[in-house]
């Protein structure tokens, strides 16, 4: 624990478990906002931009607990002592996790670790990079004439994994359905061959949204049997699949992305 942490409060510590949103600060909730200006600590994941981060108060002490595959950084049970200790000696946390803390942020790890020491807790919710994404293409995800159900996966662990078997897919893939694809790696070539196996159409749209709602969002659109083709996009990215997604690749195509606030709208595929 640093020194500049060793000031106390009369009142008790607790813990804010905070999804920061997909990184465009006016994207934050309002009491966000509010308990990053009042916290002591903010321990942030490596994906919140500097821009959130400036919107706490002068008080507060900021760490980078951020961890990527294949970087070191904190481990999850670094974080957990962290935190616990900071609200034992009166400090509000505010742990702060890009999009919202419940999706893909091993947020139940760091409850277990708050109730089994008896810290309090509050869980703030914030818009996820899946939504946000599908927000910048100006697409419904729920279109009832299309999609009927969300479909919000990772296949991360699985490929992060040598030897560790691949997502069912056949009980995910249906014409009513709208996939949210996270971390969804690089070798799109298999997960089209994966994709097809299970039953999808060889031309259900896809889109794939890079950096959703910052600088620097990149977007491509395909159908699944040309997921191949697309490039190599950075970190976060979120792909989607579905008969939701028509329309955005209609508007693509006829060159209306202006429209949408798209200025690198990209259709792969030469027809639908």
């Amino acid at each position: 624990m640093d020194n500049d942490l060793v000031t106390t409060r009369s009142a008790p510590g607790r813990v804010y478990l905070v999804g920061a949103g997909p990184g465009d600060p006016e994207l934050l909730t309002v009491k966000a906002q509010r308990l990053l200006a009042h916290a002591d600590v903010i321990l942030h994941d490596d994906l919140v931009p500097a821009e959130i981060l400036a919107l706490a108060g002068p008080q507060a002490n900021i760490v980078s607990v951020g961890k990527r595959y294949g970087a070191h950084g904190a481990t999850q049970s670094e974080i957990n002592a962290r935190m616990i200790e900071s609200v034992r000696l009166g400090l509000e946390v505010v742990r702060l996790k890009g999009g919202d803390p419940g999706i893909f942020g091993r947020l139940a790890e760091e409850i277990d670790a708050l109730e089994a020491a008896g810290v309090p807790f509050e869980v703030v919710p914030g818009i996820t990079a899946g939504i946000a994404a599908a927000a910048s293409l100006g697409v419904s995800l729920t279109d009832r004439r299309k999609a009927t159900r969300i479909v919000v996966i990772t296949n991360h662990q699985a490929r992060a994994k040598p030897g560790a078997a691949s997502t069912d897919w056949r009980g995910l893939i249906r014409d009513d359905s709208t996939l949210l694809i996270y971390m969804p790696g690089r070798d799109f070539s298999s997960l089209r061959d994966e994709l097809l196996a299970a039953g999808c159409a060889t031309d259900m749209p896809a889109a794939i949204v890079s950096r959703a709602s910052v600088p620097g969002q990149r977007h491509r659109f395909t159908i699944v049997g040309e997921l191949d083709k697309l490039p190599r996009m950075d970190s976060p990215a979120v792909l989607l699949i579905g008969a939701s997604l028509g329309r955005a690749h209609r508007r693509a195509k006829a060159g209306d992305s202006a429209v949408l606030g798209l200025d690198e709208a990209e259709l792969i595929l030469s027809s639908l």
